[in-house]
């Protein structure tokens, strides 16, 4: 179990560099089939980081998880990771959309 989880955790660590780093940006769900006018409505770098971010700290929360020795410890690293992505989507609404000019 432990080498399964190290492979995601890697995988979305990489995926959060790539689009940290401004290589990825159809990694992120809905921006990349987006039309040209949808996507001028965000700014990407504010997209970049929250997407990315969000890829890296799910994947250490991976390690958390296996760490994990009750049904107690699991059901709070679900329901963090289950907030930050609540989080996210509302950041990428509201804070990495432009301001209406």
């Amino acid at each position: 179990m432990l080498v399964f989880i190290i492979i995601i955790a890697v995988l979305l660590v990489g995926m959060g560099i790539i689009v940290l780093i401004g290589k990825g940006d159809n990694l992120i769900a809905g921006y990349n089939t987006a039309s040209k006018e949808e996507r001028a409505k965000y700014d990407i770098k504010k997209l970049r980081l929250l997407v990315g971010g969000c890829l890296i700290l799910v994947a250490l929360s991976l390690f958390i998880f296996d760490r994990a020795h009750s049904l107690t410890e699991i059901m709070a690293v679900v329901c963090i990771d289950t907030f930050l992505a609540f989080v996210v989507v509302i950041l990428c609404n509201t804070w990495a959309k432009k301001k209406s000019q």
